[in-house]
């Protein structure tokens, strides 16, 4: 009796407990399906904001890269790195700009070239750089011949200078600027503007000027004082780029002079243009004065920029250049290049002058006097 009455009551107890346990499990069951629903809705709505933003997480495949931020990280702007800032920034220029940049250009030739043009008003200074010509500078002529005879541009690239307000004579006042033309200034008076040269750059911040009286004064452009010293007696003064060396002509004749050294030369033009000229002199002087590129003197007090041929000024002969045609203009330059301008283009060797490139000119600069090259 005490069995059966046991077993009845473990059936009641049973059946009282086991609706409960089928609830909780439905609901526990009911809760992960709505955890898993919530999950996938949730992973959706962030693709779907990513691909509309254009923001969508992207799988690095390189393990080492930075581990994303948390969630509640604040946001931070960063500011982008600046490229090409030179630390000389190119002079302010006008909108004057023809041709475009050219990077086989800049491979040969990364410097700038100076030329000079002229309109009825001005004389124009154009930097001609990768091909892009552009217009640097504008100096007005005033109605006289001594700016446009005497303008001139330093071997860095950097500063002008001129004559104007000349008398009958050709003697005016020494004026420096900025190469855009700004920063104009007074240096002296009476200075001559006239000849194949009137303005010798020693360097880049001295010049040599004659004067009313015929003598030679070298002056200081950045102080605006005449050096001191003796300029000597010499005529037809060229300097190497960074004014170590001078070639120059005495009573003994032409030389060339550098630290602890110098050396006398001798050139014997071409007989059949000889007659048409004043006599020759140097134009321009290789860095380690080995070699100077010469021109012709003109028979008018005009100047002349051009230069035809190279001499050897340890054995006094003509140095036999690896181009074709005309030779209108040899430089050497300060980062030890040799420009060789013919035609309608400029040859670039290496200072042993092999041909490491051509550069055409830019159109517009074909028919003016090429005043300078700055590295």
């Amino acid at each position: 009796m005490n069995d059966q009455r046991l077993r009845l009551d473990l059936a009641d107890l049973a059946a009282e407990v086991e609706p409960v346990d089928l609830r909780d499990r439905t609901l526990r069951a009911s809760r992960r399906l709505g955890i898993q629903r919530a999950v996938a809705t949730s992973a959706a709505a962030l693709a779907l904001i990513g691909a509309a933003t254009g923001a969508a997480f992207v799988t690095r495949p390189d393990a080492s890269g930075p581990a994303p931020l948390p969630a509640d990280t604040p946001s931070v702007t960063v500011a982008p790195t600046p490229t090409d800032s030179p630390l000389n920034p190119s002079p302010t220029v006008s909108p004057d700009i023809s041709g475009s940049p050219d990077d086989s250009t800049a491979k040969v030739l990364a410097g700038t070239l100076y030329y000079l043009g002229r309109t009825s008003k001005d004389a124009v200074v154009h930097a001609v750089q990768r091909g892009a010509d552009r217009t640097v500078a504008r100096i007005p002529l005033g109605g006289e011949p001594c700016v446009g005879n005497s303008i001139t541009v330093s071997p860095n690239g950097q500063r002008l200078a001129w004559v104007e307000d000349a008398d009958a004579a050709g003697f005016g006042a020494l004026m420096t600027a900025a190469i855009d033309g700004t920063r104009k200034r007074k240096l002296a008076t009476e200075v001559g503007c006239l000849g194949s040269r009137a303005l010798v750059w020693m360097g880049s911040d001295r010049l040599m000027v004659r004067q009313n009286d015929g003598a030679s004064v070298l002056m200081n452009v950045v102080t605006g004082k005449p050096v001191d010293g003796d300029p000597g007696q010499e005529t037809d003064r060229c300097w190497s780029a960074d004014g170590r060396y001078l070639a120059a002509a005495d009573e003994s004749g032409p030389f060339v002079s550098g630290p602890g050294s110098r050396r006398h030369y001798t050139y014997e033009p071409p007989s059949e243009d000889a007659d048409k000229y004043d006599g020759w002199s140097a134009r321009s002087v290789s860095m380690d004065g080995r070699y100077v590129a010469v021109g012709w003197k003109g028979t008018d007090p005009s100047r002349r920029d051009d230069s035809h041929a190279v001499v050897d000024v340890a054995t006094s002969k003509v140095k036999k250049l690896p181009v074709n045609g005309e030779v209108r203009n040899i430089f050497f330059t300060s980062d030890k290049l040799v420009l060789v301008r013919n035609a309608d283009r400029i040859v670039v060797l290496d200072a042993g002058f092999g041909v490491l490139g051509e550069v055409v000119e830019a159109r517009d600069t074909r028919g003016l006097a090429l005043l300078a090259y700055a590295p």
